[in-house]
C-alpha cells in the first residue's frame, strides 16, 4: 500500500522501486514472513481489517522486526493514530535508515503530527536513496503543492512524471500545480499530452476545459464529443468528459445543451459521491445548540489575532478576498488548511469523545492549549509576513469552536448571489469533501443551512463577523477593499487594488481569475432561465411548483 501514490488507488509504481519481498521479510521465521507478506496483500487491495489481523499474528512473533513495526506503524496511521505511529515507525527507520518505502510511511506519520519540515525532509531523503521510487517523488510533490510551495513541487512531480509517464493521476498533479504558479499554457500541453496518450482521458478533458484562459477549439469539442458517444467509455472518464462538455458548450451559448451535459455529470457525481442532506443539516442542529449555550473562551483574548478566516461556500469570493488581502506587504495567503479540524480531532482522540460531544466540559486553558496548538501549526505560514489567512471554505461549521480557541482572530464571510454560488459550484467536478455540489436540492439545503448558521455566528458575536458581499467588492472595490483591511486591522495598501499581481500560488478552481483585473460579466445563472427554477426553488426551501 505504500508504495502506491497515497490518495490515488489506480496509480501504477514502478516495478524496480523497492527491495524484493523476500528482502523485506528477511530475519523472519517462515510463518511470520509468510503473514507479513499476506498482509501486504491486504494492504494493496484495501482489506484493512484482514490486514490488521495478520500484522497482530506477525507482531506476537516478532514485534521488534522493522518490517513489522513499519506495517503496524501503516495500520495505526490509517486510523489517524499518527501520535502512536510515529515511535513504531522512527524505530523501523532506525533499524533501516536506508529503506525507502520506510522513510515514506514515516513522512506520512510525521506529516499526521504536524511536522511538515520533517515529512518534507523524509520524502526527500527516500527520492535520494531510491531515485525510482514513486512514491517518495509524488508524495513529495503533493504536499508541497497542498502547502503552497508550488515552486518546489514541481521538480518532485516533474521527476514522478518521467518514472510513470502514462499514469493519469501522477500527471493530473503535475498540470494542477502548473496552474497554481499560473503557467497555464504549460498544463494545457500537460493535458494534450494525457489525451494523445489516451483520448478517453476524462481527467484530461475537464482539465484542459477549466482553464479560463482559453475555451476547447471547434475540432477538440467535436474530439470531446465522440468520446462521450464511446459506449464502453469507463464511468469516471464519463463523469469529467460531461462536465468538459458542459463547459465548452456554455462558451458557446449553447446554454440548454450545456445544462443537459452538466446534468449528466452531475447524476454520476451523486452516485459515487452521496451525500445525506438531511444528515447535515440534523449536524447543524446540533452545532448551534452545543454552542448556543454559555461556553468556556480562551482567556488570552486577542489569541490568533494574527490570522484571518475566509469562510463561505465554494465559488463564492473566497479565493478572490484571500488574493486581495494577500497582496497587503503584511499578511501570507496561506490558502485551504485542514488544520481547525485536525485540532479538533486530535482533541477529541485525547478526549475519546466526538467534537463537539466535548465542548461543555472545556475550560479556557482547554480552548487556549487548542488555539496555540493551531499557531504552532501554522506558524509557518508567518515567517516572512507576521498575518496569515486560512480560507478552508467549510470552517463555517467549526465558528464556534474557532471563537472559543482563536478569540482574536477575525472571520470573513464571503458572500455571493446564492443562485450564482450555487449554480457556479454546480458547474464544478470538486475532489472529495464537497459532495453536496452534485445535486440542485442538495446544494440549496447546504446553502440554507450555512446562511442560517452564518446569522447565528454574525448575532452571538456582533463586530466578529465581516460579510464581504461579491457583488459590492466588483461594483465598488475601493471603497469594499478598504473597509476589509480596515476590519482585519491593517493600514490601506495600493498594492491590494493590484491583487492581480501579486505573484503567490492559488490552489483553487479560481486561479485564473484572480490573476485578472476585476471582472464584471461573472454572472452566469440568467443564461439558464427556467431551467434553475429547481435550484431557486431549493434555494427558497420550497417544492418547484409551491
Amino acid at each position: 500500500m505504500s508504495d502506491t501514490p497515497t490518495n490515488s488507488a489506480t496509480a501504477t509504481p514502478p516495478t524496480n522501486d523497492a527491495p524484493a519481498p523476500g528482502a523485506r521479510t528477511a530475519g523472519l521465521s517462515t510463518q511470520a514472513a509468510a503473514l507479513v507478506h499476506q498482509a501486504g496483500e491486504c494492504f494493496e487491495r484495501g482489506d484493512f481489517a484482514r490486514a490488521a489481523q495478520l500484522v497482530t499474528g506477525a507482531d506476537a512473533m516478532d514485534p521488534s522486526h522493522p518490517e513489522v513495526l513499519r506495517l503496524k506503524g501503516l495500520l495505526l496511521g490509517l486510523g489517524g493514530r499518527f501520535d502512536a505511529a510515529l515511535p513504531l515507525l522512527q524505530r523501523a527507520a532506525i533499524l533501516r535508515p536506508d529503506d525507502a518505502p520506510t522513510l515514506n510511511d514515516l513522512a506520512a506519520a510525521l506529516h499526521g503530527t504536524g511536522d511538515f519540515e520533517g515529512a518534507f525532509a523524509a520524502w526527500r531523503r527516500a527520492g535520494e536513496i531510491a531515485p525510482d521510487y514513486l512514491a517518495a517523488f509524488f508524495n513529495l510533490g503533493r504536499n508541497l503543492k497542498q502547502y503552497g510551495r508550488a515552486d518546489a513541487a514541481l521538480p518532485a512531480l516533474e521527476r514522478a512524471t518521467a518514472l510513470a509517464p502514462d499514469n493519469a493521476t501522477v500527471a493530473e498533479l503535475y498540470a494542477d500545480t502548473l496552474i497554481d504558479r499560473g503557467r497555464f499554457d504549460d498544463a494545457v500541453a500537460v493535458f494534450k499530452k494525457m489525451i494523445a496518450r489516451r483520448a478517453t482521458a476524462g481527467a484530461a478533458w475537464w482539465g484542459l476545459a477549466k482553464i479560463a484562459t482559453r475555451p476547447l477549439d471547434d475540432d477538440e469539442l467535436k474530439q470531446l464529443e465522440k468520446v462521450l458517444r464511446h459506449p464502453d467509455l469507463a464511468e469516471e472518464d464519463r463523469m469529467s468528459a460531461s462536465f468538459a462538455l458542459g463547459k465548452a458548450r456554455e462558451d458557446r451559448a449553447l446554454f440548454a445543451d450545456a445544462f443537459a451535459a452538466y446534468r449528466s455529470g452531475n447524476l454520476i457525481a451523486r452516485n459515487r459521491r452521496p451525500w445525506n442532506a438531511r444528515g447535515f443539516s440534523t449536524s447543524i442542529d446540533a452545532m448551534l445548540g452545543m454552542f448556543g449555550t454559555a461556553h468556556e473562551r480562551a482567556a488570552t483574548r486577542d489569541l490568533g489575532s494574527e490570522i484571518v478566516f475566509l469562510v463561505s461556500l465554494p465559488r463564492a469570493g473566497s479565493t478572490l478576498t484571500e488574493q486581495i488581502l494577500a497582496a497587503h506587504p503584511d499578511v501570507e495567503g496561506a490558502g485551504e488548511l485542514n488544520d481547525v479540524v485536525d485540532v479538533l480531532k486530535e482533541e477529541s482522540r485525547a478526549r475519546g469523545a466526538d467534537f463537539p460531544l466535548w465542548v461543555p466540559q472545556a475550560s479556557p486553558a482547554d480552548w487556549e492549549r487548542i488555539g496555540r496548538r493551531y499557531l504552532e501549526r501554522t506558524a509557518r505560514w508567518r515567517e516572512r509576513r507576521p498575518r496569515s489567512t486560512d480560507k478552508m471554505p467549510n470552517n463555517w461549521f467549526f465558528l464556534g469552536a474557532i471563537r472559543a480557541m482563536l478569540p482574536g482572530a477575525r472571520i470573513v464571510d464571503c458572500r455571493r448571489d446564492p443562485l450564482e454560488t450555487c449554480w457556479s459550484c454546480y458547474k464544478q467536478l470538486f475532489g472529495r469533501g464537497v459532495e453536496f455540489s452534485y445535486d440542485l436540492d442538495d446544494l440549496g439545503a447546504f446553502w440554507r443551512d450555512y446562511d442560517r448558521a452564518m446569522h447565528f455566528w454574525s448575532a452571538r458575536d456582533p463586530g466578529a463577523v465581516r460579510a464581504q458581499q461579491y457583488e459590492s467588492l466588483i461594483a465598488e472595490p475601493e471603497a469594499e477593499i478598504r473597509a476589509l483591511l480596515a476590519f482585519c486591522g491593517l493600514d490601506f495598501d495600493p498594492a491590494c487594488l493590484d491583487f492581480h499581481n501579486a505573484g503567490r500560488d492559488v490552489r483553487t478552481a479560481s486561479a485564473a481569475q484572480v490573476r485578472q483585473p476585476l471582472r464584471h460579466d461573472t454572472a452566469r445563472a440568467g443564461n439558464y432561465g427556467e431551467l434553475l427554477a429547481p435550484l431557486r426553488a431549493a434555494l427558497a426551501g420550497t417544492p418547484p411548483n409551491g
